[in-house]
């Protein structure tokens, strides 16, 4: 159960990140993402707590616990010597590194797991999140775009914007 509730601490850590950011980006386009990504979260809990009497997770032999501590807590929030509220870019960029963590937490769940049934609960849970990953580094490719990207009809091909 100690697996368990690590996982649900990460779901749980990862919804108030959202949340917390949602409220920080109030009346910018920032908050209807974040708002969107804390509600998958939320469903992500909702999931493991419902599964969490017929989940069979590795308790021996495991090295998970000693190499996942509570992630996110551990990530700082978004400092900014200049601006109040971090950029666009910054809030996705952070949002991303924490759904990879996630991502590779539920990988090694799944992993190390002999159940099939649990076995499908994690990988359900991996496509979310691997979901939720390529919409961000989507969003970190529109943002970044305009500040990398140079356009001129006399250099060659360029790829499709």
């Amino acid at each position: 159960m100690e697996l368990l509730n690590l996982a649900l601490s990460l779901e749980e850590d990862l919804q108030s990140f959202y949340k917390k950011q949602a409220k920080l980006h109030e009346g910018n386009s920032l908050q209807t993402v974040f708002q969107l990504l804390e509600k998958e979260e939320e469903k992500h809990t909702e999931i493991l707590r419902s599964y969490s009497e017929k989940l069979v997770l590795p308790l021996e032999d495991s090295c998970i616990l000693s190499e996942v501590q509570p992630i996110f807590k551990e990530i700082p929030d978004f400092k900014s010597d200049i601006k109040e509220i971090p950029s666009q870019l910054d809030a996705y960029r952070m949002a991303l590194e924490k759904e990879i963590q996630s991502l590779k937490f539920y990988k090694d769940l799944r992993d190390s797991s002999q159940e099939e049934q649990s076995k499908k609960v994690f990988d359900y849970l991996i496509q979310q999140e691997d979901t939720h990953c390529i919409i961000l580094e989507e969003l970190v490719k529109l943002v970044t775009r305009p500040e990398e990207w140079v356009e001129s009809a006399e250099f060659g091909l360029r790829e499709d914007y």
